[in-house]
């Protein structure tokens, strides 16, 4: 049975599917300074200067978006573009947002292997790690500023990094236990628990759905509909764990190609609280446990995410291009690496769509649901812990170069031997820090100059 017009929505809202394309072609050009730049270079492009949608219906989207593992960024423009031109326009939108990043973190990283032991080269990845440092401990200062509220959020955030620093407990089991805790914390009344999260837009006049090109109310494509989500649904789930189920057969499960595209499959399930949060779990295990990539090398590849557009989380691909370039198999490493470099970007941002696809029709049902809000506000606590334990992490590996561990029983401490500190890094890193929260320089800025400055060391000492 067909759903009756709403009158309240454009029956053409006059985008062409043409113009679409170079629209969200450019918002993908542009998606710089991680999430929150991305966020409002889509709000302004989007609402305040195309006037697709309304102010409300862009903050809902981004809320539910906020609600996923994943890239939120990309995912909003998934969710717009599916909302503007079905579900074409939401896979279009999604693609061309991660097109540049993709490319561009797989040039610098056959760079890196190429002509990762010239000094200019060097001394480039030298400067961004040090200023990633600073960017990190900037994240942490601002995610916690806006979650940890009250003291038990600041508990939350405590306990995770403890758990994760001192422990090594697996990142998923802490979203995990915070969310229950959450959970339980709302559904007892505790006010501790409700922490409203705002996502700031442009100031100013605000554009109201009613006077956007889409109009005020809900598309007929856009209504749940059971037999089109199991679609959708069985389609992407197919796209997503296909690949790796097929590698898995022919190869066996000791293949790198296997280990890659299990592992960044469950990446793409519990990457709640972005990037930085991941970055965590993701270090630990590929570099402990797989041993694709060295502790330094982490920080090289979040410098390249830093510095070219797209979500941070392709700093993934380049681990994956690593790990298969050291482990090539039969092939050719430039080969095996490119393979693996796509695995990864395929398995990380399938699931996004399947998010999107299968869920927005439905997000009404998740408005103003406090336990839901309660379990949400716990774990983004709980990120915050996890992003202070990646501080902690990337600072020991850069700023020392020796690093002990203290072993008793579950506890398991990485701690620096304090006479063997770098100093060029702790200065560049300091630098960077006085740059970002002094100075409030961009982050784009600070990873240049700190590149330069890094670049110009090498050359000085030879």
């Amino acid at each position: 049975m067909t759903a009756p017009a709403n009158p309240d929505v454009r029956q053409d809202h006059g985008v062409s599917f043409g113009e679409a394309l170079r629209v969200w072609a450019r918002v993908a050009a542009l998606s710089f300074g991680g999430p929150a730049g991305q966020i409002a270079v889509m709000h302004r492009i989007i609402v305040d200067e195309k006037r697709w949608i309304g102010e409300s219906r862009f903050l809902h989207a981004l809320n539910y978006c906020m609600l996923l593992p994943g890239p939120e960024a990309q995912q909003l423009a998934v969710y717009i573009g599916w909302l503007m031109h079905r579900t074409r326009g939401g896979l279009v939108a999604g693609l061309l947002f991660i097109l540049p990043g993709f490319l561009s973190i797989l040039a610098l990283s056959y760079v890196y292997v190429i002509f990762g032991d010239a000094q200019v080269v060097e001394g480039l990845f030298f400067g961004l790690k040090a200023a990633v440092l600073a960017v990190v401990v900037q994240a942490v200062v601002r995610i916690g500023s806006r979650a940890l509220v009250n003291p038990v959020m600041v508990a939350i955030a405590a306990g995770a990094f403890v758990a994760i620093f001192a422990f090594k407990v697996p990142f998923p089991l802490i979203i995990l236990v915070a969310a229950i805790i959450g959970y339980a914390g709302s559904r007892s009344g505790s006010r501790l628990f409700r922490t409203a999260s705002s996502h700031a837009a442009a100031r100013g006049a605000v554009l109201q759905d009613r006077d956007s090109l889409l109009g005020e109310g809900t598309p007929a494509h856009a209504r749940p509909n059971l037999l089109w989500s199991l679609k959708i649904s069985a389609a992407l789930l197919a796209l997503w764990l296909g690949p790796v189920a097929l590698i898995a057969f022919f190869t066996g499960g000791g293949n790198v190609f296997t280990e890659i595209g299990t592992f960044f499959s469950k990446m793409a399930v519990v990457t709640f609280g972005g990037a930085y949060a991941v970055l965590a779990y993701v270090a630990q295990e590929a570099v402990q446990h797989y041993g694709w990539l060295r502790p330094g090398e982490m920080l090289d590849g979040l410098g390249m995410a830093e510095t070219t557009p797209g979500p941070l989380i392709m700093v993934l691909q380049f681990v994956g291009f690593l790990g298969a370039y050291r482990a090539p198999g039969g092939l050719d490493p430039m080969v095996a690496a490119t393979l693996a470099a796509i695995l990864t970007t395929w398995v990380t941002f399938v699931p996004c769509f399947l998010w999107i696809f299968l869920g927005a029709p439905f997000i009404e049902r998740l408005r103003g649901n406090v336990a839901l809000s309660g379990a949400l506000s716990a774990i983004t606590a709980a990120v915050v812990g996890v992003i202070l334990n990646l501080a902690a992490w990337f600072a020991i590996h850069t700023l020392f170069a020796r690093v002990t561990v203290l072993a008793i029983g579950p506890l398991h401490l990485e701690l620096p031997v304090l006479a063997t500190v770098v100093l060029p890094s702790a200065l560049l890193a300091v630098a960077a820090a006085f740059a970002l929260f002094r100075l409030k320089a961009s982050v784009l800025l600070t990873l240049g100059l700190a590149a330069l400055a890094g670049i110009g060391w090498r050359l000085l000492a030879g």
